[in-house]
């Protein structure tokens, strides 16, 4: 049976160029990375400006209080890829001891008692400072400038605003002060900013300029030329980083959470963080795990997250023909949804900021063994393997059904603002990649610190993630709460090599989805020889089968979110095979994007989601 052909219609080009290319989940961050590009900046410039436009244009979806993952190759030595680490750790005090005497059980979904220690922002200005080209004030201009001078709100954004009115107006006053100005909640596209933000950055510019002017000052005395390392690009940045992680922000944060506030489970608590927190984090880069796939290297993030479930998946999947790998087929999406779920039962048995056997996790031995599990019908068990000695997992995480009133969830402001179980939208996390015409790539997904996570710290116009809800209060996982450990975040894009050279660089916003939707278009591009346009537009799933990442941490046993783009037989297939299949409309799953370069030619490509009418790519 041959590999389902894409449709002969996409909702827009896969566009194609040798210059440079931009593709986002915002239009905006994609043309101001566009515009860096355009002005003699590298990839990793552009990435930088689009990234802090996109805390300003979807505050819904991600901020300056969050966390970030990237995976990156420079031109200079493409054959090793690095991982960009902003996912900061739990705060020392952040003990389960400490949680427990709060009467919690579980990590709640909102409030600051949820933060890890923020890593997005020292994460960029690290890529900044190592690789990039750009000074500071260059690079945050463009974020600057909406945040100062506005820009049209999106639908999402006060559909967001709207959906926690009750909880900004009642608990979050704070909140209610920068979204809810005069009381009213804005209406699609108009203007608002966020002038806060806007100072905050302006801060971090001026903190670099006083470095220079010491060190300066500091050479002119011992006789030499004012231009010592300290007057360079780097060190302006990195007295910026000192600036956000020691200084007003750090301050600001630090005496802000000290104050009980409302959180996810009903009850009033204060946060935990520290200046002492902030500043003993240092964002910076890792070394990713990778397996080769048909002829192809995959570059992913550690079992710190989630990244190594989609290598597993593959692993499994590459025993099979081509034909079991189209997500088209009734039975090749079957197959995948499988696959998924035995590799996500491992994700949440064993993953976490600590010792894991990836070794064994990703050795062909174990993938054959997986592999057998695989049967014609759908699994509802949740099935982890056992170690390289035989043992079963030593946790085994909380299985709790599905059933709790969504809409009060919402109200509550919890968990990730991605699609719902049942497929409805409720945003997202963001996403952005970048090439240029020298071979520099990078795909990054940056979340965490929306609007609604916890209360708005009015001198900085931001709020706290809530990234420790991925850590279990439990003493026997290995992702317990620990003080100094990173939470098993979802944040997980993909790089792509042939022959040392980086091809595709790919990724979307989506929580548990994240690596489930990745997986469909590597399969349609690698063994289907689809465009990137055409591999994000076809027809998406996912299973829900899975230990949720987000509070109330809940799962469907044999759970499978289809398009119903798919098509009646397949889906019916589906059911017939005992998935418990819900229908999520025609456009509602997958928030893909990517770049690609062709290292013979030096064509470069990009294609960006139309689900949603937001994501946008550009370049020449």
């Amino acid at each position: 049976m041959a590999y389902t052909p894409p449709a002969a219609f996409t909702t827009r080009p896969t566009l194609e160029g040798h210059f440079g290319m931009s593709a986002s989940t915002h239009w905006l961050a994609t043309a101001s990375a566009q515009s860096v590009l355009e002005r003699g900046g590298n990839a990793f410039d552009a990435a930088v400006a689009g990234a802090f436009v996109l805390h300003v244009v979807e505050p819904h979806l991600n901020g300056p209080g969050g966390d970030m993952t990237g995976v990156f190759a420079t031109a200079d030595d493409p054959a090793h890829p690095q991982i960009l680490m902003g996912q900061g750790p739990a705060p020392a005090a952040a003990t389960i001891e400490h949680f427990r005497s709060e009467g919690l059980d579980m990590v709640p979904g909102a409030g600051a008692l949820a933060a890890a220690v923020p890593g997005s922002v020292d994460a960029w200005l690290a890529l900044l400072e190592e690789h990039g080209t750009w000074e500071l004030s260059e690079v945050l201009a463009y974020a600057i400038d909406y945040a100062e001078n506005g820009h049209p709100v999106i639908a999402r954004v006060v559909g967001a605003i709207e959906r926690v009115q009750e909880l900004f107006t009642e608990h979050w006053p704070t909140s209610a002060q920068l979204w809810m100005p005069g009381g009213r909640i804005p209406e699609a596209g108009e203007i608002v900013v966020n002038r806060p933000y806007a100072e905050v950055l302006r801060h971090l510019i001026a903190a670099g300029g006083k470095a220079e002017a010491t060190v300066g000052a500091d050479a002119a005395d011992s006789g030499a030329e004012a231009q010592g390392s300290g007057g360079d690009r780097a060190d302006r940045i990195r007295a910026a980083r000192t600036e956000w992680k020691s200084g007003f922000v750090a301050e600001a944060i630090a005496e802000f959470v000290m104050t009980p506030h409302r959180h996810s489970t009903g009850g009033d608590h204060a946060g935990v963080i520290t200046v002492n927190d902030m500043s003993n984090f240092d964002a910076g880069f890792e070394t990713p795990v990778t397996i080769t796939f048909r002829g192809y290297e995959i570059a992913k993030i550690g079992p710190w997250g989630q990244g190594p479930a989609l290598l597993q998946t593959l692993r499994i999947l590459e025993g099979f023909d081509d034909e079991r790998l189209d997500p088209s087929t009734e039975i090749g999406a079957h197959t995948i949804l499988e696959a998924l779920k035995l590799a996500m039962a491992d994700r949440d048995a064993y993953y976490g900021d600590a010792d894991v056997d990836l070794d064994w996790l990703l050795s062909e031995d174990y993938a054959a063994s997986r592999r057998t599990l695989i049967a014609d019908a759908a699994s509802d068990d949740f099935r982890p393997g056992p170690d390289r000695n035989g043992n079963v997992p030593a946790f085994t995480p909380p299985l709790v059904p599905e059933g709790v009133d969504k809409e009060e969830l919402i109200k509550a402001g919890i968990g990730e603002p991605t699609v719902q179980k049942n497929g409805v939208n409720n945003g997202d996390t963001c996403h952005i990649d970048v090439v240029d015409r020298w071979g520099n790539i990078i795909s990054a997904t940056p979340s965490g610190g929306w609007l609604q996570s916890s209360p708005t710290i009015p001198e900085l116009g931001f709020c706290l993630g809530t990234r420790l809800q991925m850590m279990w209060l439990d003493e026997t996982s290995p992702s317990a709460l620990v003080p100094g450990r990173r939470p098993r975040t979802t944040l997980t894009p993909t790089l792509i090599s042939k022959d040392g050279q980086p091809v595709i660089a790919l990724g979307s916003p989506g929580g548990d989805q994240q690596e489930q939707w990745q997986l469909l278009m590597i399969l349609r591009m690698l063994i289907g020889g689809y465009t990137p346009q055409q591999a994000i537009d076809a027809p998406a799933l996912h299973t829900t089968a899975l230990a949720g990442s987000f509070w109330p941490r809940t799962w469907v046993p044999a759970g499978a979110v289809v398009e119903d783009r798919l098509g009646e037989e397949v889906i019916d297939g589906l059911s017939r095979r005992g998935h418990a299949v819900t229908r999520a409309g025609d456009w509602e799953l997958g928030r893909l994007s990517c770049v690609t370069r062709d290292p013979e030619t030096g064509t470069l490509a990009a294609a960006a989601n139309p689900r949603g009418a937001q994501g946008y790519a550009a370049g020449r």
